[in-house]
């Protein structure tokens, strides 16, 4: 540990969130699997995705709690294990047995990501407590950039593979070995500070300084954070915050065909994942200097208030839409876990999000079907898709007004 640097385990998570990225591009796959499992069912193969993200929660928390007890390089191999075996898995799932494709990409693909998601973040926010935005946005963003840089590798994959309905699944196995890699090198470097390094920094000459402890009864325990108001009035605002979001990044290439942009369609998807990435890191940013309540109040408006564009958005101007709604999703993904970690402490941060998760993990289902259900009813008209944003934009208002009713502490930084 004296000659570990904490830029080793941001480096590490930066790589491994990278590959995390690849799971929010459910919208390459869902048009060809919908088509070739599902026998044309976009709810039920939407439903994968939001499976995925909603066994995350249980990955999370799990995954915290594994990490107090044991290491959390051994989590996040083990993490990483999991989600390759269901990728590999789901591989081989046929139209015969469509709900296998639940259970590995969906149930297996969530875990394995939940054990490394929200361990990762913690890790960081440890290392970093005085920039908890900043250091969670840094980490979560390169998620978003997973995005950005699979894209084109993921389209190009589907194609060398036999094209749309044939070479999704075989890209499924070739993302499987990428995720053993990059989890296991990643796990084998990252490690968690001493605990009682957020008390401590170093001068100029490397001597140890001690700052004022961290206030008594900050670091809360997971049974203390349920007998909270706050944590109940956070995980709910999750859960409405994401609907948006979660819908776009689901739909994005279906939407942007549907509005006369096939040649292009791919175009939506990078778009999303970029903006997701840059709200991911501006938005940590951002809330360092004006809070975190203020921040996720400005998201919510936002997010709101674009998802209502979406029906009247034409041409290239759904692209616009898309990237808002991306842009602001992005922003709920780095503040959730810096406002987790100033409600409630970070000593069980990774668990204690993992709860809150639980709100990600009902809005990723809920919104699913929503969006799957309108889409199938949309099927040669979009705008009859509409309704579904209309209610992520009424769920946004929602939001606000629970955010408005969270306490949170302000404490000075020395």
């Amino acid at each position: 540990m004296k000659n570990y640097k904490p830029v080793y385990s941001i480096i590490a998570s930066i790589a491994i969130q990278l590959c995390l990225g690849v799971a929010y591009l459910w919208s390459l796959f869902q048009t060809g699997i919908a088509k070739s499992i599902f026998d044309g069912d976009n709810a039920a193969a939407s439903l994968t995705f939001s499976l995925l993200l909603a066994t995350l929660t249980f990955g999370s928390i799990l995954g915290g709690k594994l990490a107090a007890k044991y290491s959390i390089r051994t989590v996040v191999i083990i993490g990483g294990v999991i989600l390759s075996l269901g990728f590999f898995f789901a591989s081989f799932v046929t139209a015969s047995v469509p709900w296998l494709l639940w259970l590995t990409y969906g149930v297996m693909g969530g875990v394995g990501m939940g054990f490394t998601y929200s361990t990762t973040i913690s890790c960081a926010q440890k290392w970093f407590p005085h920039k908890k935005g900043l250091v969670t946005g840094v980490i979560v963003s390169a998620l978003g950039f997973g995005g950005v840089v699979f894209t084109p590798i993921i389209e190009a994959l589907i194609k060398q593979f036999g094209g749309q309905q044939v070479g999704e699944q075989k890209t499924f196995m070739v993302l499987s070995g990428l995720f053993l890699v990059i989890c296991t090198i990643g796990g084998l470097v990252i490690k968690n500070p001493p605990d009682d390094f957020a008390n401590k920094k170093q001068d100029p000459s490397g001597a140890a300084v001690h700052e004022s402890p961290a206030p008594v009864g900050a670091d809360l325990s997971p049974k203390q954070v349920l007998a909270t108001p706050s944590y109940y009035f956070v995980t709910l605002a999750m859960a409405l915050a994401c609907m948006g979001g979660l819908m776009m990044i689901g739909f994005a290439k279906p939407i942007a065909v549907a509005k006369g942009l096939e040649s292009t369609a791919v175009v939506g998807v990078l778009i999303i994942s970029i903006c997701n990435s840059l709200g991911r890191l501006l938005w940590g940013i951002i809330s360092d200097k004006i809070g975190r309540k203020l921040t996720l109040i400005i998201l919510l408006a936002g997010s709101g208030v674009m998802s209502l564009f979406v029906n009247a958005a034409n041409g290239y101007w759904i692209y616009v839409v898309i990237a808002f709604i991306g842009f602001f999703y992005g922003g709920f993904l780095s503040n959730f876990p810096a406002l987790t970690a100033d409600l409630f402490g970070a000593r069980h941060m990774a668990t204690n999000y993992g709860m809150v998760l639980l709100g990600f993990g009902i809005g990723a289902v809920v919104s699913s079907y929503v969006a799957g259900y309108y889409k199938n009813i949309a099927a040669t008209d979009i705008s009859l898709m509409f309704p579904a944003f209309i209610i992520a934009a009424i769920c946004a208002g929602v939001g606000i007004l629970l955010i408005l009713l969270l306490k949170v502490k302000k404490v000075s930084v020395h």
